[in-house]
């Protein structure tokens, strides 16, 4: 199992625009959001060991702050070469999994650039303000590890904006499989 870490976009750069279709085709974008405190994008995607094995905190973890943030997952693999991270796939992921927030699609990736994203899961955590606050792991915990899948990282900073504090500065990157991007989309932001 490959493991690519998060690019650690830098902290303080505002939210890029998105509006992205659900799998039935309903679209959500960044402006959608602008009344909620705080907005938390993720990258996930349906086939990745990593996500897998945070899943079922990752359900927890919507339910227990939908009615505080705003929250979407976005997946931008490629389905093409990925079936089973296709839109009907995320749809049957979404309900299986609890997901109480919007699992949208990036069929173009151009979305997953803007973000400069690179691994599933992913987190980015943007203020009132939708500047980044937060980036990178939900918890220290990887498949195999041994160590709890609990989300302290990310519920620290959620709870840290949430109560107008400052999140840690003692962030780390994300560590999961690369998104699997189509030949021609590949970015040139990993060296």
């Amino acid at each position: 199992m490959a493991a690519t870490p998060s690019t650690m976009l830098a902290l303080g750069t505002p939210c890029p625009e998105f509006r992205l279709p659900d799998p039935s085709g309903k679209l959500f974008g960044r402006d959608d959001f602008a009344a909620a405190p705080a907005l938390l994008v993720m990258f996930i995607c349906n086939h990745c060991p990593y996500v897998k094995h945070i899943r079922s905190a990752l359900a927890a973890f919507g339910r227990d702050y939908e009615s505080r943030l705003a929250m979407v997952a976005i997946s931008a693999n490629d389905a093409g070469a990925y079936p089973e991270d296709s839109p009907a796939r995320m749809a049957e992921e979404s309900r299986s999994a609890g997901y109480v927030f919007p699992y949208l699609f990036d069929e173009t990736q151009a979305v997953a650039k803007a973000f400069r994203a690179a691994c599933t899961p992913e987190f980015y955590l943007f203020d009132n303000s939708r500047e980044l606050v937060y980036r990178g792991q939900f918890d220290a915990s990887r498949p195999g590890s041994g160590k709890a899948v609990t989300g302290a990282d990310l519920r620290a900073a959620v709870d840290a904006v949430l109560a107008g504090k400052a999140t840690c500065a003692d962030q780390r990157p994300s560590i999961g499989c690369n998104i699997k991007w189509k030949p021609k989309n590949a970015p040139d932001y990993f060296g």
